[in-house]
């Protein structure tokens, strides 16, 4: 997987390129302080992510995105920035994460995390004579309202216990599982999820921040909802070895 940072701070783009190196496999190809530099990069080289800043010059991040989405292969693209009044647009740009400065060093790795997963399902979704293997793997069929909806498990961001059933939760649906949460989980694909409790099942994917709690556990802050998934101590080191903490 190979990236180009797009930061025009060069003490910023050092730290990023150092966290990069540190906890990802991520190759980063280039650096620039530029967006019209960029865009003549990206004429001639292709790339997996662009880490981008807004506030760059010529052509600001956000004009830069705009113009990079047009494109037939479209990288990824994480915003790093100060400027939290443009979240809006970039996610209607569909980009993958937004991040604020100062960031931390933990919230860099949950997005690294989350980036190589996301790389390593598109990889497996373009090989060759897969597709059956992949529509099994990838989708799940979920109970409402007497109905079955097949539903991509990237769709999903949690499940939780309730006594015999399991209640899984998408960005804006609730469903309810006539079985225990051990039986669901073990119907997810274990690279992209994690049992982090015995009452709770993530999405590694949608984890947006990892907090410190009490007793040298973590609390799991999730994209998009306002809800907090916990790490039970017996889960905490498995938790440190996936996420490179």
């Amino acid at each position: 997987m190979n990236a180009i940072i797009v930061e025009d701070e060069f003490l910023a783009q050092q730290e990023l390129s150092w966290l990069i190196n540190q906890h990802s496999q991520i190759k980063i190809e280039a650096s620039f302080d530029d967006g019209l530099d960029v865009l003549k990069y990206l004429q001639n080289h292709q790339v997996d992510v662009i880490f981008l800043d807004i506030n760059i010059p010529s052509l600001d991040g956000v004009l830069l995105a705009q113009n990079i989405s047009k494109f037939a292969h479209k990288p990824l693209i994480v915003f790093i920035t100060a400027y939290k009044e443009h979240a809006v647009e970039a996610f209607e740009l569909e980009a993958f994460d937004y991040i604020l400065k100062p960031y931390h060093e933990s919230r860099i790795v949950t997005m690294l995390r989350k980036l190589e997963l996301t790389h390593q399902q598109n990889q497996q979704a373009q090989m060759p004579g897969t597709a059956q293997t992949r529509h099994t793997q990838m989708t799940i069929n979920l109970e409402k309202d007497e109905r079955i909806i097949v539903t991509d498990i990237n769709d999903i961001y949690y499940a939780e216990a309730h006594e015999k059933m399991t209640f899984v939760y998408t960005r804006r649906e609730e469903y309810v599982m006539s079985m225990n949460i051990t039986e669901f989980c073990s119907r997810l694909p274990e690279e992209y999820f994690f049992r982090c409790h015995r009452s709770w099942c993530v999405n590694l994917s949608k984890i947006r921040e990892i907090e410190p709690w009490f007793n040298n556990t973590y609390i799991l802050k999730l994209r998009d909802l306002d809800f907090q998934v916990p790490v039970s101590r017996s889960k905490v080191k498995a938790f440190r070895q996936l996420m490179r903490l």
